[in-house]
């Protein structure tokens, strides 16, 4: 919700008669022109943007007005609208500088951001969608910026948004109105468009951590009446508060944004517009990977049974490999950074990431109908380079690599307003093209650090052990690369049946047929120094190498370039001479020097894991539905009730794992509510609230099923015999939300104007037998559980926000002003698998601002200061590690005119 205060008597016409009303009449007759358009046009228009302020007395604490919100074609009153929304405008966001989706999710119920890297990082509502998107999937909660759907969350992922006209969140499956579906809401972004009144204005800001923030907007007329402009840039350059003592230059997470906007506005006529829209964020570095810091982990696990910590780096760092050649220890690093606000890697490098996009919206007035047209076209670049966490050489460039494209069509028509029904329809189309890899790369002490306590105490032996156990996995390179192809087409309809002043029926439908296909290939890209140490072959594709059992010695069927290769080997490590007779120098070996190798070998194809060619994934393509059925009554001009069914389905998943297709199902919502929204005290206070229940068949996420590939390999002859599990998006069976939302503005306090929200919200597994054991059941012999009951991860039970702003005219010509935003989220569990250390406590978290200003706005300065109170409550954590919250930070803001 946001606050509009306006004069008294701009709120007269507002009680008597809503907006699409007429006088009153009991029932009006269908008119025969619509039966057709009707039979796919059903249901009300959401949400978009507001009225602009006016300044009340100051001698009266001002009324509020009618919020209104927007489908793009027309305006409608929030208090209309039988749907669970969310408003906020741009001015407000802009007082404490809450540019990023993160800060936008602090200011709505509801609604929650969690936290990972740019192409990581997921939306909720409701307490559902915490688990990470991956590449093929479509997002649950949808984000739409000047009209143009970002299929792909990265892409709203490190924008400072800027310019901002209003934000919507409206909760639920949405795609019945306008553009693209998705299954639990969408948060719709507008920024100002251009105007034929020439304006300009500035906002420059610094603060700690050498942080530089800067943006500038002017706008007006090219020719007057007919075309108009408004262009934006903007910066963002700081430190982050973790140094990486390796490479003191790097910080965590610092900022490094730069963007554009341009939007043109033709109006040859009124019948006709026309808005072009293009802007670009170029390739930049920000590191936000690696952002955590160590502990101890546990040395039992849930039962009591006694962790060995074969894979602790407390273990890996003991070894002499390590001791050896750094001071770097254990205790003294690795667990004691944290305290000294370090971490120390040698390969965490900043994440690159760059967007452009244009759009074009055309809008042609045809007696009172109107029809609109949008196309949109985007591109987004995303590089990471990761690191095991340590200075020593062993991960080495390894990371996503991704290039996004999509390409958008809409057309939607929507009816005059005033009679028995009003109808929005409409077609709308996009193909997305996504190429992702997966890299790992291994350094010169990779070998050391990767094997397991028997091969390094093999290795380790001696001189020639150790240069096997060096060149196991130096340089070594491998490739996942995946290519995506997703298209949608889609007709969708809505409409408002007004069967009376106080009756209105909103209903809708939408049809979407989905094709989506998936190819991928593993390969190694870079042999590295152990191409003499490679298998012969893994899944049918020849790596080089010879045959061998595990004790090292060489097995029958080798052919004469095989027992080359062995002989090679041996000359290589252990000085042998090369005979004339092909496996006389490997043969010569001893036993121990056998085990050495074996040791090596295993360590290198353990590591390289499953190669595979290019192989087609089972495409996904099925019509789904999506409908809306919700009748309001108005109660009285202040007072209505409504409610909604609301059903809409996320696209399955066409994916390939270790070279075996897993087709995911769709997700499918059914979101219930009963709502009212009123105006009370004396038109002073807005209260909407409404309670909630989401059922959701098909929940996609992290899975464990049957690795088909590995279970194979083990069955071999030789093999341990054992089936092997691996985690894939696929479903759990049942989801179900359920709670109660509020919403809204009180403005009853001389200058002074209070918005406020919150949930109670209880999001649980109700059919689920296949989640990931957690880390500290990892001594189990099932790798899933049953968590049927359980809370979703990143679901508070409570949250709420309230926002305070006052503003009083001083020193004649001043304007006063402080403001505060205040967000309160109760214990979540961070974690996907519902470890037991994933827990994460309450947190409150405040910003807030003072400044004084002239009124007209020609010049302001500002104090800001983001988590005032200093919260330090983790922002995720797992049995050995955690993310810690954002410090406070302080700043001083200079804005104005131009």
């Amino acid at each position: 919700m946001t606050r509009l205060p306006i004069r008294r008597d701009r709120l007269v016409a507002a009680r008597r008669r809503a907006p699409g009303q007429q006088p009153p009449a009991a029932f009006r007759p269908v008119p025969r022109p619509l039966l057709l358009a009707l039979a796919i046009a059903f249901s009300a228009t959401p949400a978009h943007a507001a009225d602009a302020p006016a300044e009340p007395a100051a001698s009266e604490a001002p009324a509020l007005g009618a919020v209104t919100v927007r489908s793009r074609n027309r305006i409608e009153r929030l208090q209309d609208v039988p749907l669970s929304v969310s408003v906020v405008t741009g001015a407000e966001l802009e007082r404490l500088q809450a540019t990023d989706v993160e800060a936008i999710t602090k200011r709505v119920a509801n609604v929650t951001w969690n936290p990972g890297n740019p192409r990581q990082f997921s939306l909720g509502i409701r307490g559902i969608g915490k688990q990470g998107q991956t590449d093929a999937q479509d997002p649950s909660v949808g984000i739409i910026v000047d009209g143009i759907n970002y299929a792909y969350n990265p892409l709203a992922s490190s924008l400072d948004f800027t310019d901002i006209d209003t934000v919507e969140v409206t909760r639920g499956p949405q795609g019945t109105l306008l553009g693209k579906n998705t299954s639990l809401g969408v948060i719709n972004i507008t920024t100002r468009k251009p105007s034929f009144v020439p304006e300009g204005r500035f906002l420059v800001s610094y603060g700690q951590r050498q942080t530089l923030y800067s943006t500038a907007t002017y706008g007006g007329p090219v020719i007057d009446d007919l075309l108009a402009w408004r262009g934006t840039v903007s910066a963002t350059k700081g430190r982050g508060d973790l140094v990486n003592a390796y490479n003191p230059d790097l910080s965590y997470a610092n900022r490094d944004r730069y963007s554009g906007r341009l939007r043109l506005l033709l109006t040859p006529s009124a019948s006709f517009s026309a808005l072009l829209t293009v802007d670009a964020q170029p390739r930049a570095g920000e590191a936000s990977n690696g952002r955590s810091y160590n502990t101890a982990t546990p040395t039992r696990y849930a039962d009591g049974t006694t962790n060995p910590l074969n894979t602790d780096a407390s273990t890996r760092l003991a070894r002499p490999w390590f001791t050896r050649q750094s001071s770097y220890s254990y205790l003294g690093d690795y667990l004691g950074n944290a305290g000294r606000g370090y971490i120390n890697a040698d390969n965490y490098n900043p994440i690159v990431t760059g967007t452009n996009g244009g759009a074009l919206e055309l809008n042609w007035k045809l007696g009172g109908h109107t029809l609109t047209s949008i196309t949109g076209i985007r591109n987004y670049y995303f590089d990471a380079r990761n690191d095991e966490g340590t200075p020593f050489d062993i991960s080495k460039n390894g990371g996503g690599l991704v290039n996004y494209r999509q390409l958008s069509q809409e057309l939607r028509l929507s009816s005059p307003t005033g009679g028995f029904v009003d109808y929005q329809t409409g077609l709308y189309a996009i193909e997305t093209d996504i190429d992702h890899s997966t890299r790992t790369g291994w350094g010169s002490d990779a070998g050391a650090w990767f094997s397991s306590r028997s091969q390094y105490t093999t290795l380790d032996a001696d001189t020639s052990g150790r240069a096997l156990l060096q060149d196991s996995l130096n340089r070594l390179y491998k490739r996942v690369d995946n290519q995506y192809n997703n298209r949608s087409a889609a007709i969708f309809g809505q409409a408002n049946w007004h069967f009376s002043d106080a009756l209105t029926l909103t209903t809708g439908l939408r049809l979407t047929h989905e094709d989506r296909n998936t190819r991928s290939r593993a390969y190694l890209d870079d042999q590295g120094a152990g191409t003499l140490l490679n298998p012969a072959s893994v899944n049918g594709i020849n790596l080089g190498g010879f045959l061998a059992n595990n004790a090292g010695a060489l097995s029958a069927g080798n052919s004469a370039a095989q027992l080359g290769v062995a002989d090679a080997v041996a000359a290589r490590y252990f000085g042998r001479t090369i005979t004339a007779t092909p496996g006389e120098a490997y043969n010569s070996l001893s036993d121990a020097q056998k085990a050495q190798v074996a040791a090596a070998r295993s360590l290198r194809r353990n590591q390289a894991g499953v190669l595979w060619n290019q192989v087609e994934a089972q495409p996904f393509r099925k019509n789904q539905p999506a409908f809306v059925l919700s009748p309001s009554w108005k109660f009285g001009p202040d007072l209505t009730g409504y409610v909604s069914w609301q059903y809409g389905e996320k696209a399955g998943i066409s994916q390939n794992v270790n070279g075996i297709s897993y087709l995911t199902k769709p997700e499918r919502t059914n979101s219930f509510e009963l709502g009212a929204k009123t105006v009370l005290l004396d038109r002073t206070l807005v209260f909407n609230a409404d309670v909630f229940l989401m059922k959701i068949r098909d929940y996609q996420q992290a899975v464990q099923t049957v690795d088909a590939y590995t279970t194979a390999q083990n069955r071999l002859p030789g093999g341990s015999g054992e089936t092997a599990w691996t985690s894939y998006t696929g479903n759990a069976p049942k989801v179900q939300a359920h709670g109660l939302e509020i919403d809204g503005v009180f403005a009853g306090i001389r200058n002074t104007t209070v918005r406020f929200s919150g949930a109670y919200n209880v999001a649980k597994y109700k059919e689920f037998g296949y989640l990931a054991q957690p880390v500290e059941n990892g001594n189990l012999a099932t790798s899933y559980r049953d968590v049927a009951g359980q809370t979703l991860p990143g679901a508070s039970k409570f949250t709420f926000n309230v926002g305070v702003d006052y503003r009083r005219p001083v020193l004649d010509s001043k304007l006063f002003h402080t403001s505060f935003n205040t967000t309160y989220a109760s214990r979540f569990n961070s974690d996907n698998a519902l470890s037991s250390y994933g827990w994460v406590g309450a947190s409150t978290v405040t910003d807030a601002s003072i400044g004084l200003g002239r009124q007209d706005n020609s010049l302001d300065v500002s104090l800001i200061v983001k988590n005032l109170f200093g919260n330090d409550q983790y922002q995720a954590r797992t049995w050995n590690s955690y993310t810690p919250a954002l410090p406070r930070w302080v700043g001083v803001t200079v804005s104005g005119k131009l």
